[in-house]
Order: C-alpha cells, then structure tokens, then sequence
C-alpha cells in the first residue's frame, strides 16, 4: 500500500532538510579551509535553513 501524501511530504521535506544541513556543513568546514568569510556565511545559512525547515514541518 502507498503511504498518505502528507507523511510521504513530510519524508522528503526531511530529506531535503538533512540535504541542506549537509551541504551547508561541508561549505562552511571548506570555507575555513579556504579562509574564505563568505563561504562560511553561506554554509552558515544554510544549516539555519534546514534548521527552519525542520521545525516548520
């Protein structure tokens, strides 16, 4: 049996929230490597995205 859209909806808003957290970890860890302010700042919103995200769903 299919599962009901909105748990099937809040499945991928997770994925897509565990996406964006990863990525914007791995932008900020490059960004110090790289010292590269900017890049830290994006990674930075991007975790507080997923985090947003996350507490929306």
């Amino acid at each position: 049996m299919s599962e009901p859209k909105s748990k099937r909806r809040n499945n991928i808003e997770a994925l897509f929230a565990v996406a964006i957290a990863t990525l914007g970890g791995a932008a900020f860890v490059l960004g110090g490597a790289d010292d590269s302010p900017g890049l830290q700042l994006i990674g930075v919103l991007l975790v507080l995205s997923a985090g947003w995200i996350s507490i929306r769903r």
